[in-house]
C-alpha cells in the first residue's frame, strides 16, 4: 500500500541552481524553505556556466555604458527599466556573492590600500573589462560555493531527485480565485508522486533548452517551470527567442561542451577550415558581436562551405596565459588530443538559453498569487530579442534577492494553505510501452532543432506546428493512463513549450535578433515582445 506523503513549508523553491539557491539562502532567516532539486545539486545549468557575472566596479566604466550595451545586444527589445534595474543591483549582487565565499579571480598586484583587485574579462557585446569569473568555471564555483552555505542552514530543507509535476491552485481545486497552494513533485527515489503544501511557491527551473537536438545545457533543462506556470494561468513572452551559443566543441568523444565567450574576449579567432578568419566580413567588431551574429555566420559558412563545423583559435596567445585563464578548457581539450596552446579548436552553435520564459514583475511575482519566478524560466525584458554574455548569472542573484524581499514583506500577512488532495492513480498503471516515450522525444528534439532552429521560415514553422500537435495528443494520453516517469514528466513539458516557442516564432513577422526567418528578412519599426495568454489566465 503506498502512503501519501505530504510535506508543509512557507516557501517551495523548485531549482536548485543559481537562482533558487540565492532565493533560498535570503529567506532561510525568516521561513521555512524548500528547495527541489531535479537531480543531484551539482547539475543544473549554473554549474556549467564558463564566463562569468557583469557587474560595474571599474571607474571607467558605468552603469549608463552597461545598460547601453545590453539595449544595443537586445535588438530594441529589452525593457528599459528592467535593464536599469538590473545594472544598478549588480554592484551589490557581486558583493553578496564575495560575502557567500565565492573567489573571483584577483589580480596578482591588489590594490594600495590592501583591497583584493578583481580581474575582470571582456565579452561579446561589452565595451568595457566588467565580467566577474573564477577561471574559465564561474558558475561552478558559485553553485559549489551556495550549495555549502545552504546544506548548513537548518532552515533550509534540500529534496534531491525530484521532479515538481504540477503547480496546485485554488482554481484548479475549485476554490475562489486562483493563488498557488503548493505542487505536486514525484520522489524519483521511491518513484511516487507527494504533495507539497506552502505558502508562496517559487520557480527557478531553467530554461528549455534540451527542447532541441543539440544544446550546450544539462539533462535538467527542459522547460518544466514555463509549462507548470502556462498551465498554472501564467502569461509567457518572447519564446521565440532561443539563444545558440556559436562554439560548443564539435568531437565525436564530446559533445555540447561549451566554450566560453572569454575566448574570444580574451582574443581568439574564428576560421575557417582553410585558416581563414571570417567574422570580420559579418560585423565591424568581427569575434566580439552579439552572439546571434556570430552563431548565424558560423552557420552560413558550414551550410556555403558544406563542412561540419569551424574552428575556434587562441593559439597565437602565450602558452601560460591560456592554461591560466582557461584551464578548464585547456584540459577538456587535451583528453580529447587538442592542444589549444597550438591547435584550433573544431566549434558548432547548439541552443545555449531560452530568452523568453514566464512574465514577472521586479519583485519576481508571476500573474498567479503567491507563485514566483527568477532566472532563465522567466521574461524580464532584461535580455530582449538576444542575451548579453554574462547577464544570465547576473539575473538570477538580483531577482531572487528581489523576490526574497517581497516574500519576506508578505510572509506575516499569509496564511497557511488548506490540506491538499493527495494524488490520484486509481486510475492508471505501470508503462509497457516506455518506447513510445523515447520515439517521441527524439522526433521532437530533431524536428525542432531542423525547422526552428537558427533561421526559420513559415512554412518550417508550419510543419513544426502540426507535428507538435500530434505528438502532444499522443502524450497526453499517455500521461492520463500510465503512471509517471522522469521521461514522460520531461516530455509532456517539452512539448508545452515546443509549441509555445512555435506559436510566438509564428506570430512574429520579421527577423530580429536571435529570431531569423528568411521570409521576413527586415525589422519591423516599434516592435513589442511577444507575449502569449493561456485560456485560464
Amino acid at each position: 500500500m503506498k502512503q501519501n506523503v505530504e510535506y508543509s513549508c512557507d516557501v517551495l523553491v523548485i531549482g536548485s541552481g543559481a537562482a533558487g539557491l540565492s532565493l533560498a539562502l535570503r529567506l532561510a532567516d525568516h521561513a521555512r524553505v524548500m528547495v527541489l532539486s531535479k537531480g543531484p545539486l551539482s547539475e543544473g545549468a549554473t554549474y556549467y556556466a564558463q564566463g562569468g557575472i557583469a557587474a560595474v566596479f571599474d571607474e571607467k566604466d558605468s552603469i549608463e555604458s552597461h545598460v547601453s550595451d545590453t539595449l544595443n545586444a537586445g535588438a530594441g527589445l529589452c525593457d528599459r527599466t528592467t535593464v536599469e534595474f538590473t545594472a544598478r543591483h549588480a554592484k551589490s549582487a557581486i558583493e553578496w556573492l564575495i560575502q557567500q565565499g565565492v573567489p573571483f579571480d584577483q589580480e596578482e598586484s591588489g590594490s594600495e590600500d590592501g583591497q583584493p583587485t578583481y580581474h575582470l574579462t571582456r565579452e561579446g557585446g561589452h565595451s568595457h573589462r566588467r565580467i566577474f569569473h573564477s577561471a574559465d568555471a564561474t558558475g561552478k564555483t558559485v553553485q559549489i560555493t551556495l550549495v555549502d552555505q545552504v546544506r548548513a542552514h537548518p532552515n533550509i530543507q534540500l529534496m534531491e531527485r525530484f521532479n515538481a509535476v504540477d503547480l496546485i491552485t485554488t482554481r484548479k481545486l475549485g476554490l475562489p480565485g486562483n493563488r498557488v497552494l503548493g505542487a505536486y513533485v514525484w520522489n524519483r527515489n521511491r518513484e511516487e508522486v507527494e504533495t507539497v503544501r506552502a505558502r508562496f511557491v517559487a520557480l527557478a527551473t531553467g530554461g528549455a533548452s534540451k527542447v532541441y537536438q543539440y544544446t550546450s545545457n544539462p539533462d535538467v533543462s527542459s522547460g518544466d517551470g514555463i509549462a507548470m506556470a502556462w498551465r498554472a494561468g501564467c502569461r509567457v513572452a518572447n519564446m521565440e527567442f532561443n539563444q545558440f551559443h556559436p562554439t560548443t566543441l564539435f568531437h565525436p568523444e564530446d559533445r555540447n561542451f561549451l566554450l566560453t565567450e572569454a575566448l574570444r574576449g580574451e582574443g581568439a579567432y574564428l576560421r575557417r577550415p582553410d585558416g581563414s578568419r571570417f567574422m570580420a566580413d559579418f560585423d565591424p567588431r568581427a569575434e566580439l558581436a552579439p552572439r546571434d551574429i556570430v552563431a548565424r555566420a558560423i552557420d552560413y559558412e558550414m551550410k556555403r562551405l558544406g563542412v561540419d563545423c569551424m574552428y575556434l583559435d587562441i593559439s597565437h596567445k602565450p602558452a601560460e596565459f591560456i592554461v591560466k585563464h582557461f584551464p578548464t578548457i585547456y584540459e577538456r581539450c587535451q583528453k580529447i588530443g587538442i592542444d589549444i596552446t597550438r591547435q584550433s579548436i573544431p566549434v558548432v552553435p547548439a541552443a545555449h538559453y531560452t530568452c523568453g520564459g514566464v512574465m514577472i514583475d521586479h519583485h519576481g511575482q508571476t500573474d498567479v498569487p503567491g507563485l514566483y519566478a527568477i532566472g532563465e524560466v522567466t521574461y524580464t525584458g532584461l535580455h530582449g530579442a538576444n542575451r548579453m554574455a554574462s547577464n544570465s548569472l547576473l539575473e538570477c542573484i538580483v531577482f531572487a534577492h528581489a523576490a526574497a524581499e517581497d516574500i519576506r514583506n508578505h510572509l506575516p500577512i499569509s496564511s497557511e494553505p488548506p490540506s491538499l488532495p493527495h494524488w490520484d492513480e486509481s486510475q492508471v498503471s505501470d508503462s509497457d510501452e516506455e518506447v513510445v516515450i523515447q520515439h517521441n522525444w527524439h522526433e521532437l528534439r530533431l524536428f525542432m532543432w531542423d525547422y526552428v532552429g537558427i533561421v526559420r521560415t513559415d512554412k518550417r514553422l508550419a510543419r513544426a506546428k502540426r507535428r507538435i500537435e500530434l505528438l502532444k495528443q499522443e502524450v497526453q494520453e499517455y500521461y492520463a493512463h500510465f503512471r509517471v516517469s522522469n521521461n514522460l514528466l520531461e516530455l509532456r513539458n517539452l512539448l508545452q513549450v515546443a509549441d509555445l516557442i512555435v506559436n510566438s516564432a509564428i506570430s512574429r513577422k520579421e527577423s530580429r535578433g536571435l529570431h531569423y526567418n528568411l521570409d521576413y528578412p527586415d525589422q519591423q519599426p516599434n516592435p513589442h515582445p511577444t507575449i502569449l495568454i493561456p485560456d485560464n489566465y
